[in-house]
């Protein structure tokens, strides 16, 4: 399973390596909103959630659909500037119709969901898909559908200002240090790709990122299959500090490819019973149950939901749902009619750091 890029006939300048302020903050804001996702972590998120002023605490809960399970896609800029002001700037120039629909794919739901033409700010029928699949992942999500749909305008200001207090309290902070590692990284990034050529530079930069064997394309290896193309716009590469272990990569149709990678370390796995080991790799050796982890670790989801994004019978998707349960893989919480079933990562963490990065990227 995996995503290509095409890169024939791209110059070698097309693929280029720089740090993004609002990528950064995107994967700070996800920490924040999935603290399970990053254990090591988990002391800087407390610490911010208790330093922050209660209105824009709500804020980030209001808004955390844009990067909880899936990042939208105007946060990870295809054309990094220096500064976040600057790339929020970029952010507003980007039209409503675009916006929205990016907007929407976070809130309606983990896996990607297309709202082809005519777009739901036009069309009362795309517009009611779009808030049924937004209510099934639950009210908060439900009202910030019909608020985006309602006032695009009112909508996006109220975000950019959520980042711009975001910045003051405590971006600013700890994007110097951060900037010094990230620049570390792009200094060896760079000076492989300027002497080595692209094989090398993407090698450096995870294993589950390749160079195909006819040049012609990038493969990077996700629990997924998909294919996108870098014709006439290029590859962007943007490393990451707290965005450890996922590998996030913006390949939507119309988007610059842009490949948000972690340089930081993964640190060692806890010892288990072996027969727990035993049991979980037995409910993880089915391909269908580990795409359905693997969606699962994005966000809470329904059986219908997995059964739509998988193209799979809702009692298939309970069965498979029943074997990772019994491995103490999902945990499950009823909201209203819907049961939505979660990844549990400290599952995952005792079976070692790979699997564990191989799910959540």
């Amino acid at each position: 399973m995996t995503l290509r890029i095409d890169i024939s006939g791209l110059p070698s300048e097309r693929l280029r390596f720089a740090a993004s302020p609002l990528a950064e903050l995107t994967a700070m804001l996800h920490v924040l909103a999935e603290p399970g996702h990053h254990p090591r972590l988990a002391g800087w998120a407390g610490d911010v959630w208790a330093g922050l002023r209660p209105e824009l605490a709500e804020r980030l809960r209001e808004a955390e659909f844009l990067w909880r399970s899936s990042r939208a896609d105007f946060l990870v800029p295809a054309r990094p500037r220096q500064t976040l002001v600057e790339e929020l700037d970029d952010m507003d120039r980007i039209d409503d119709e675009t916006y929205v629909t990016s907007a929407l794919v976070t809130t309606c739901g983990s896996n990607r969901v297309h709202f082809a033409a005519p777009s739901p700010l036009a069309d009362a029928t795309a517009r009611e898909r779009a808030l049924d699949l937004a209510q099934a992942r639950g009210p908060l999500q439900e009202a910030f559908a019909e608020r985006l749909l309602a006032d695009p305008a009112a909508v996006r200001t109220r975000v950019r200002r959520t980042l711009e207090q975001c910045a003051e309290a405590f971006f600013d902070a700890a994007w110097t240090g951060v900037a010094v590692r990230l620049a570390t990284d792009l200094r060896l990034k760079n000076d492989l790709l300027k002497r080595q050529g692209i094989g090398a530079a993407l090698a450096s930069v995870s294993d589950a990122v390749t160079l195909a064997p006819d040049g012609d394309s990038i493969i990077v290896d996700k629990l997924q299959d998909n294919a996108t193309t870098a014709h006439g716009t290029g590859v962007t590469f943007v490393p990451s500090v707290f965005g450890r272990p996922h590998l996030v990569v913006v390949h939507a149709p119309g988007w610059q490819p842009v490949v948000h990678y972690p340089v930081a370390e993964a640190g060692p796995a806890e010892p288990v019973p072996l027969e727990t080991v035993t049991l979980r790799l037995e409910a993880l050796a089915h391909p269908v149950r580990l795409r359905l982890l693997r969606t699962l670790a994005r966000g809470p989801h329904t059986t219908g939901e997995l059964a739509h994004a998988w193209e799979l019978s809702p009692p298939e998707v309970s069965r498979h749902l029943a074997v990772l349960r019994r491995a103490g893989l999902l945990t499950a919480r009823r909201r209203g009619r819907y049961v939505h079933y979660t990844l549990d990562p400290s599952a995952l963490t005792t079976l070692g750091a790979d699997l564990l990065s191989a799910v959540l990227r």
